[in-house]
């Protein structure tokens, strides 16, 4: 087996250690388990960061064409965010009870589906519209699963008290953190969507295609831009927005690798017919 799979399986298990500490650190309400699932995480991301690493080196072509790809770099991302906001404010020690999970099995979805060799890109696909394109993508992927993570503990903050949920930040500001976290993803949605138009036109000769992947990505961007209206025109606070929070990142999962998995898109490996 090559390095990089080895560094890569090894990044795999040690966020299914994180996982299970979070998980098992909520049920038992034992609060050190939280730091083991965080020094967990951390300790996956190295060699994750790496495999990314030496598969970029493989091409010289970033690491993204491919599903098993594009869902990797979206676990890293996801996971850099994650332990750059834990570390910083150290504000949520449980947050990964909900980040770690599915960075964990969106890694190991991408393990099944990874080849051996790195994709390539097409010259004709080769633009810095895609580095703005990728870089909205999944840091706007990232930021709305922690706002989901934080509407998950404003949820089990409400409906606990006592021991561990003593420490928990007061739901108030669990619910104004997820809405700047939406709001950030909100933002790098549309980045993604705009970026996302002039590659489009610069590698087609139009700004849209009505991809299945476009329109579905357009839909998510409505969902959270709806978000964002019933927080600040109607009010909305509290426990409604975190069941939307956590509802809406599914859509967000699904329209990303949901549809190009399942359905023949130009974003499925970026395929693309010339004339």
């Amino acid at each position: 087996m090559r390095l990089e799979s080895v560094l890569f399986w090894i990044a795999v298990g040690l966020y299914g250690v994180s996982t299970f500490s979070y998980i098992f650190g909520l049920i038992s309400k034992y609060e050190k388990l939280f730091l083991v699932g965080l020094y967990s995480a951390l300790a996956g991301f190295v060699p994750h960061i790496v495999a990314i690493g030496l598969r970029w080196s493989e091409t010289g072509i970033s690491p993204f064409i491919s599903i098993s790809e594009s869902i990797t770099l979206g676990a890293f991302m996801a996971v850099l965010i994650y332990l750059i906001f834990q570390f910083a404010s150290k504000k949520a020690p449980p947050l990964g009870v909900l980040v770690m999970p599915v960075a964990f099995v969106l890694l190991g979805w991408a393990g099944t589906l990874r080849k051996e060799v790195a994709s390539t890109l097409a010259p004709a696909l080769q633009s810095w519209w895609i580095w703005v394109h990728i870089i909205g993508a999944s840091t706007g992927f990232a930021s709305v699963l922690i706002a989901a993570g934080l509407g998950l503990m404003y949820l089990l903050k409400e409906n606990n008290s006592g021991g561990i949920y003593e420490k928990w930040p007061e739901p108030q500001a669990l619910d104004n953190l997820s809405y700047r976290f939406v709001a950030g993803g909100f933002i790098m949605y549309g980045l993604m969507i705009v970026s996302g138009a002039f590659w489009s036109n610069t590698v087609k000769g139009n700004y849209w295609n009505w991809d299945p992947v476009e329109v579905w990505s357009l839909i998510s961007w409505l969902i959270y831009g709806i978000y964002l209206h019933l927080r600040i025109t109607f009010g909305w606070r509290g426990r409604k927005l975190a069941w939307y929070a956590l509802i809406a990142v599914v859509v967000m999962i699904v329209s990303y690798w949901g549809i190009p998995f399942g359905v023949e898109t130009f974003h499925t490996g970026f395929r693309i017919e010339h004339t």
